[in-house]
């Protein structure tokens, strides 16, 4: 053998080693951050920039099922929250939660608070024009509770559109723009925190009625002795509910989109209703 074939060998072989290293530093790098770096993704895009940060500010409402503090822990839970746990997960980054309440939520999002809304919010016109919706990934309709005092009053929704009805609602949330449309009669408690306080006055008899989304009103009167639900097979007004980012960056909203699309497609959102339902109604 020549020295020229020789010299071709050890180039070859020293070729292959080097190669095979190269593929094992490859198979070390997350897959997120490989697959980043050889994308367009616009850099004042949230997406890019929550990428070279580390963390993903996320904001959330309280409300029974979606997003709630465990009593008993002080654990935060729910369906959306186990969902944008999932995400910050194939984001490879960390969650950082911030709660608000529905009445100043949007305000929070565009002041850049957080970069995405995850709590259990329903679409409506009013909403959409200061905030773009994603998905959606559920949808959602309403019950109503009253006294159990006055079940045999109000036995359908029909009673609840009368005069001398007071309906409570969490201010800021879609039921309060809703109801001049539905119970166009009754008035109207807009009550500002979270779902538990909306319900207080019904409890008290301050307010005949209060109403939100279906699986809420079941899980608050499988906690509260006092309360009725109003006709629970059939729940009325049913809306999309969905998570909301800020108008303007499309990556992030064509990457959530997808993301979205994938974890319906997969059943893992319907499996997470489901154990929820099963476990808090």
């Amino acid at each position: 053998m020549n020295d020229d074939s020789m010299s071709k060998r050890r180039f070859l072989a020293g070729a292959a080693i080097a190669g095979v290293g190269l593929s094992a530093m490859a198979a070390e790098t997350k897959p997120a951050h490989a697959q980043l770096l050889e994308t367009g993704i616009d850099p004042n895009s949230v997406l890019a920039k929550i990428k070279k940060g580390g963390v993903l500010k996320i904001g959330y409402a309280q409300n029974p099922i979606w997003f709630f503090k465990d009593p008993k822990s002080g654990e935060l839970q729910g369906i959306y929250k186990d969902l944008a746990d999932l995400l910050a997960s194939d984001l490879e980054v960390t969650p950082q939660y911030q709660e608000v309440n529905f009445g100043n939520a949007t305000v929070a999002l565009r002041k850049n608070d957080f970069d995405l809304l995850a709590a259990s919010f329903t679409f409506t016109a009013a909403r959409g024009l200061v905030v773009n919706f994603i998905g959606p990934i559920w949808a959602k309709g309403s019950l109503a509770i009253v006294h159990k005092d006055d079940a045999e009053k109000y036995r359908t929704l029909a009673d609840l559109n009368n005069e001398g009805v007071t309906i409570a609602v969490s201010a800021g949330a879609t039921e309060e723009a809703r109801m001049p449309l539905l119970f166009p009669k009754a008035k109207v408690l807009s009550l500002a925190g979270q779902q538990a306080l909306a319900a207080e006055p019904v409890r008290t008899r301050r307010a005949t009625a209060y109403w939100t989304g279906d699986i809420d009103i079941l899980a608050l009167a499988k906690r509260n002795n006092w309360a009725h639900v109003i006709d629970p097979e059939h729940p009325f007004d049913k809306r999309p509910n969905t998570w909301a980012i800020r108008y303007g960056d499309q990556a992030w909203k064509d990457f959530l989109n997808m993301w979205v699309a994938t974890v319906l497609a997969t059943g893992h959102v319907q499996n997470l209703y489901k154990s929820y339902v099963e476990r808090l109604t």
